[in-house]
């Protein structure tokens, strides 16, 4: 992250006053359209996490393999992503999302007929790259649709893939558990109609580029900061990012088993369980980036990490009625803090939209996938359980939020 920021002029550049325009005005049709294919896109995405229990037992993997499937994905995704987005910010590229669609309907049909192990790794890596293709784009083009609104347009836009990813848990139980893994394919038809969505999307972005300019509808910051405190900023922002993706990734990639361990659950109970915790992120998601619009953008990063901390401390010690409670609370307070994070990191490094979305995008899947694969290994030596005693003092590190500059006025609606 540090050598991308090198490359660029960190200092906030105050953007010229933009006339009030029909342009200038949020664009909810468009903002709707990338949502709803972020909705298909995460769902795809999330189905290799729902069957994580099927993959295991039909494969005979170990945790640590479970774990390395995730990695593979979200290294992908990560490492990818930073690369668009530098190639989009010098010449955008409209088409691209409908592109990267492709990538993840042939890691799809891929996933259903994988006969062994490195298959299915081959499966979970073209997945990643048609995300490290669709999210910088998507991202630009909200900011371009946001109408002075960045916050909420990131937050409609994530919270269609946080959506989408809640839905993978209740297909893969409705659907690919009593009909086996390669019920898969059924759903190359989510992919396919996204393609179709993003075609028309990129025809909006072609027609609208030249006349918005890359940082039309962007708050100016209250102040400038000198690039050591941007860089700094970005910093801490990386840590917070860590700490919010490695306590996710213990329960999107292990939950089920949790459940099951502790609580002798069933696998489509546990699918269940998942998705209501899923669900409460992408609800999480919505919540923050328009508060973080009104009451300012640090504030609801310092309460969502670190304010989840008493939740994650008593998780590990609540019975199944309180574990499913528990988990709802984490994922509203807890997923509030991401599309903050990069409407934050946005506006502290102007005019590179693509290569920050990119980072941070980016940095959140590798945490992830870093997390997924670490936490595993743990699984595997000290058992499940573990995992989540462990995980829970994660979010203190949000305190690291207070050292934060406030770069912004809270907006007034």
């Amino acid at each position: 992250m540090q050598t991308s920021v090198d490359a660029v002029p960190l200092s906030p550049v105050v953007p010229p006053p933009m006339p009030v325009a029909a342009a200038e005005r949020t664009q909810f049709t468009v903002l709707g359209a990338i949502s709803f294919s972020h909705l298909l896109n995460d769902m795809i995405q999330s189905l290799i996490l729902a069957i994580y229990p099927l993959l295991k037992s039909g494969f005979h993997l170990s945790f640590a393999q479970v774990g390395l499937i995730t990695l593979t994905y979200q290294v992908t995704a990560s490492l990818l992503q930073p690369l668009v987005g530098m190639a989009t910010d010098r010449r955008p590229m409209p088409y691209s999302l409908a592109a990267g669609m492709g990538f993840t309907l042939g890691g799809l049909l891929l996933l259903a007929t994988a006969p062994n192990f490195p298959v299915l790794l081959l499966a979970a890596a073209l997945v990643g790259t048609g995300s490290s293709i669709f999210h910088p784009e998507s991202s630009r083009v909200a900011r371009m649709a946001s109408g002075g609104r960045p916050g909420l347009a990131q937050s409609l836009f994530v919270v269609g893939g946080n959506f989408g990813a809640s839905l993978g848990p209740l297909l893969a139980a409705w659907i690919i558990v009593p009909h086996g893994r390669g019920s898969v394919a059924w759903f190359a038809l989510a992919p396919l109609l996204a393609i179709a969505v993003l075609v028309q999307v990129g025809h909006w972005y072609a027609r609208h580029h030249a006349s918005r300019g890359k940082s039309r509808g962007r708050r100016a910051p209250l102040r400038e900061l000198s690039p050591g405190m941007v860089k700094f900023s970005l910093l801490l922002l990386g840590v917070l990012i860590f700490s919010k993706y490695f306590y996710i990734a213990s329960i999107s990639s292990y939950y089920t088993f949790y459940l099951m361990h502790s609580f002798g659950v069933s696998v489509q109970n546990a699918q269940v369980h998942l998705f209501v915790f899923l669900a409460a992120v992408a609800a999480g998601v919505l919540i923050g980036g328009p508060l973080g619009d009104k009451v300012g953008r640090k504030w609801v990063i310092l309460g969502s990490i670190l304010g989840v901390a008493p939740f994650t401390l008593l998780l590990p010690h609540a019975n199944l009625l309180w574990t499913g409670v528990l988990s709802v609370v984490i994922g509203l307070v807890l997923a509030s803090a991401f599309t903050t994070i990069i409407v934050y990191a946005q506006e502290l490094v102007p005019g590179r939209i693509g290569m920050i979305s990119g980072v941070f995008y980016g940095l959140a899947f590798g945490m992830g996938g870093i997390g997924a694969a670490v936490l595993g290994k743990l699984a595997d030596l000290d058992g499940i359980g573990y995992v989540y005693q462990l995980c829970a003092y994660l979010p203190l590190i949000g305190v690291c939020a207070l050292l934060l500059p406030d770069i912004e006025k809270p907006h007034k609606a």
